[in-house]
């Protein structure tokens, strides 16, 4: 991603915000959503909780259904 940095600034000159290119801010969202993905998998394995399978907490999350 080789975006050109573009910002918003205040009366004094001081930068106060910054504008992207669109395709840079959801190239971002994505990787900002892959790294809570890992953060999430590494703070379940160092928890030492014993694992379940995904379709057993489907079932524990959703309940029964009325």
């Amino acid at each position: 991603m080789a975006a050109t940095e573009k910002y918003v600034v205040d009366g004094k000159g001081e930068r106060i915000g910054v504008l992207l290119d669109l395709n840079d801010y959801r190239k971002i969202l994505e990787e900002l959503e892959e790294l809570e993905s890992i953060r999430a998998y590494d703070k379940a394995k160092a928890s030492g909780d014993e694992a379940i399978p995904f379709e057993k907490a489907i079932e524990e999350i959703e309940g029964p259904r009325q």
